[in-house]
C-alpha cells in the first residue's frame, strides 16, 4: 500500500523504521567512537598499532558490505539481509566484553562487530523503500534518518558515561549490543509483516 505525503508521519512502519534504524545506528556510532579506546583497553598502547588494528574491522566490513549487498539484490530480499547482520554485530559486541583479555579474540569479535554493524546500516534503506513511493518517500526517509542519527547522541555518551561509572568500556558494549540485536528482532518481526522484503 503507498503511503501518501501526509501520512507518512502518521504511518506505523515509519515509526517502526526509525527504531530500527536507531537501534542500528547505536551500534554503529559506537564502535566509530570507542574501537580505538576499546583496542587500547586490551593493552595495545602505541598510537600506530592501534591506528593499524582500527582498519582491520572496517576493512573486514567493507568487504562483507560487497558480498551481503550482493546476496540481498540477487534474492530481491532484506529483512533478512539486514537482520543477519545486526544479529552477528550484536554477538560480536558482546563477545568483544568476554575476549577483552584475549587480544586475538578480542580482536575477532570487534571485527565481527564491525561487518555486522556497517552491513546492516546501508542495506536497512531497503525496507523503508519498498512501501515509501513518490513524495511519502522524502517524509519518511528525513523522519526516519533524523531520528535514527540520535543514535549519534545517545551511543557515545551512554558507553562514556559507563565507562566513567565502571571504568570499562564493556558495560556499554553489551548495551550496544543489545540494541543491535533489538534491532535486528524489529526487522523481522515488525518489517517483515508489512512488507515482502
Amino acid at each position: 500500500m503507498e503511503v501518501k505525503s501526509a501520512d507518512a508521519v502518521r504511518d506505523c512502519r515509519v515509526w517502526l523504521a526509525c527504531l530500527i534504524y536507531f537501534c542500528v545506528l547505536t551500534g554503529l556510532y559506537g564502535i566509530s567512537f570507542w574501537l580505538p579506546t576499546i583496542i587500547s583497553e586490551m593493552g595495545v598502547k602505541q598510537p600506530m598499532h592501534i591506528g593499524m588494528l582500527t582498519a582491520i574491522p572496517y576493512a573486514v566490513a567493507a568487504i562483507g558490505m560487497v558480498f551481503v549487498g550482493r546476496s540481498a539484490d540477487l534474492r530481491n530480499e532484506r529483512c533478512w539481509h539486514v537482520a543477519i547482520p545486526a544479529a552477528i554485530g550484536a554477538l560480536g559486541l558482546a563477545l568483544s566484553v568476554i575476549f577483552s583479555a584475549n587480544a586475538i579474540g578480542a580482536m575477532v569479535a570487534l571485527t565481527l562487530a564491525a561487518f555486522g554493524v556497517l552491513t546492516a546500516a546501508p542495506l536497512f534503506w531497503g525496507l523503508p523503500t519498498a512501501y515509501l513511493n513518490g513524495a511519502a518517500a522524502a517524509a519518511g526517509i528525513a523522519i526516519i534518518n533524523s531520528c535514527g542519527n540520535l543514535a549519534g547522541f545517545v551511543s557515545p555518551y551512554v558507553v562514556g558515561w559507563t565507562k566513567d561509572l565502571t571504568g570499562s568500556t564493556g558495560a556499554g558494549m553489551y548495551f550496544l549490543a543489545s540494541f543491535v540485536f533489538a534491532g535486528a528482532i524489529l526487522a523481522i518481526v515488525g518489517i517483515r509483516s508489512h512488507t515482502d522484503t
